[in-house]
């Protein structure tokens, strides 16, 4: 599992996605989650926007990242 260091309040889910190294860009980022392979404490979802916090779980192809 990664480990995330949020600063702020939240992350959107695609930066995310990018920050952690699970894509090389922010456009494919968009890509995956429309097409619902990122799931979100358990749950796909297909928010791009979507406010990551500490203490969530965020899955994509088998990596977890959980955002401390």
């Amino acid at each position: 599992m990664i480990e995330f260091k949020v600063t702020g309040d939240y992350i959107p889910m695609i930066q995310l996605l990018k920050a952690a190294g699970l894509v090389p860009t922010g456009g494919e980022a968009q890509i995956v989650v429309e097409q619902g392979e990122v799931s979100y404490n358990g749950q796909v979802d297909y928010r791009k926007r979507l406010k990551v916090k500490p203490g969530d779980v965020v899955e994509f192809r088998g990596k977890q990242i959980r955002a401390i």
